[in-house]
């Protein structure tokens, strides 16, 4: 689990870089291939793969995690403005449960979207070795 974790930790990284989902595949690549060997990578893939929810919640955060979490920041905010102007403590509260459930929803989002981007570079490296070996194959025919 801690080479999957390693190479998760390696997407989310590439994730901070602004470029095409193309070219953080193409980085990710070197990185992988120098990470982990050829062997373990399809074990690795299909262990990350595993992990990532497929029920329509976990869709919808992926692909939009920033809109998602956007009422729950409004509410965070509401509720200090309120609690701040009106000196109503208990709004305080909802301030601390909407940033908490904003901020974890971002994370969430951000964490199945590095898993699928490991997923795609590992398929992406599996192709091309396909291609070389099938180049190679015909080649020598």
């Amino acid at each position: 689990m801690e080479k999957a974790e390693q190479l998760i930790r390696m997407a989310e990284d590439e994730l901070t870089q602004y470029s095409t989902e193309a070219r953080k595949i193409e980085k990710l690549r070197r990185k992988f291939s120098f990470a982990v060997p050829y062997p373990e990578q399809k074990a690795i893939r299909d262990q990350v793969e595993a992990d990532i929810p497929t029920n329509f919640v976990a869709r919808i955060v992926e692909a939009n995690r920033q809109t998602v979490a956007l009422p729950f920041w409004g509410i965070g905010g509401l509720g200090l403005l309120i609690g701040i102007s009106f000196r109503q403590p208990l709004d305080i509260i909802a301030t601390g449960i909407g940033f908490y459930v904003a901020f974890q929803l971002q994370k969430w989002g951000w964490e199945l979207q590095a898993k699928r981007l490991v997923v795609k570079t590992l398929d992406d490296i599996e192709a091309g070795i396909q291609a070389a070996k099938a180049e190679s194959a015909t080649s020598e025919a």
